[in-house]
């Protein structure tokens, strides 16, 4: 009986000495502990077939904003079949969290079976393309706005190069797009450069590459990204008003109407973080684009609010707003909404 007693006593404290040990490892590292069949995959292989959804983070932010999170989840929620990958700039194959350090965030959309966090290395993904000769000559140090054309550049290369969707960080998912080759107008004639997909290889994107050299200018906003897409989308399609809620087909490319990403113009944006007008209807809608930039108050999702980012948080990225959305005491409860159940 005392040597039974004995070992099972063992067995404990070797499970416990386990447990602990890979405790340690997950605490201690980032991108070499993803899930190994995760670890394995690189862009290519997940990218190659022109299906996936893609989002960049140009800065060196590690631990994405709730907000960030959710536009991910998103994705991942309404695209389950398909690779949902994110590009971060701060992120490389031998990054090493501190031991005390939490990324709850990070934790969170790496345990999502298809979403996969690569690093952004623009150097490489900028090799055979127009953006090249522009990118070894800048300084990234004195260009205004440097993030985001950074960001308007690496886009363009990597749908480029792989085919699919991209997504600003601030675009919530609700609807899978029924659409390969597309742009999103954000207002009548007036492309977006924040939500657009196409084929691999496509012509729209190369010469978009080379106009973006050609007439590079950071000190105008918007001049590399969505009034790119637009003097583009100018000179291969004639372009008129939409008529009620139907989208323009030019040559093989689709230009969606505003309706689809844009049913809150940005004037407007205060609108996702009042109380939620239920009589709002989304049914024409893919995903929502939620104009963070143009949020320099700082207003944030926050739990009990029932504004309407609360409400689209609860019911299209469950996860965060268990995990990572806070009640106005500024704590985390855990406790699963009425769209959870």
């Amino acid at each position: 009986m005392l040597k039974e007693l004995q070992f099972f006593l063992s067995a404990i404290l070797l499970l416990a000495c386990v447990f602990f040990y890979q405790l340690s490892l997950k605490s201690s590292c980032l991108f070499s502990c993803l899930p190994p069949q995760k670890a394995q995959q690189d862009p290519e292989a997940l990218l190659g077939h022109g299906h996936g959804i893609v989002f960049i983070e140009t800065s060196e932010r590690m631990e994405p904003t709730p907000l960030v999170s959710c536009a991910v989840e998103s994705a991942a929620k309404t695209y389950p079949e398909k690779p949902v990958v994110f590009f971060m700039k701060g992120l490389n194959t031998t990054t090493r969290l501190p031991s005390n350090s939490t990324y709850p965030a990070f934790s969170l959309l790496s345990a999502i079976d298809n979403v996969f966090l690569f690093p952004l290395d623009m150097k490489r993904l900028f090799e055979d393309t127009p953006l090249r000769s522009w990118y070894t000559h800048i300084n990234a140090s004195v260009e205004s706005n440097w993030l985001h054309v950074s960001s308007d550049a690496s886009r363009l290369a990597i749908i480029w190069k792989y085919g699919g969707i991209y997504m600003d960080t601030d675009v919530i998912s609700i609807r899978p797009i029924p659409e390969e080759n597309f742009l999103a107008a954000q207002s009548s004639q007036y492309s977006s450069n924040g939500v657009f997909g196409f084929l691999p290889h496509h012509p729209f994107l190369w010469e978009c590459m080379e106009n973006f050299v050609e007439h590079y200018n950071s000190d105008i906003w918007g001049n590399q990204g969505p009034s790119l897409m637009t003097r583009m989308l100018r000179l291969w399609c004639k372009l008129r008003d939409f008529q009620e809620v139907s989208d323009f087909r030019c040559l093989n490319l689709s230009f969606l109407h505003p309706q689809r990403f844009y049913p809150i113009s940005y004037p407007e944006w205060r609108r996702y973080y009042e109380v939620w007008d239920k009589d709002l209807s989304f049914n024409d809608s893919y995903a929502l684009h939620l104009w963070n930039y143009m949020n320099n108050e700082g207003r944030t999702v926050v739990r009990g609010s029932n504004t309407l980012v609360e409400n689209l948080c609860r019911k299209h990225c469950p996860r965060t707003y268990r995990d990572l959305i806070q009640s106005p005491e500024g704590s985390v409860t855990g406790e699963v909404g009425p769209g959870n159940k």
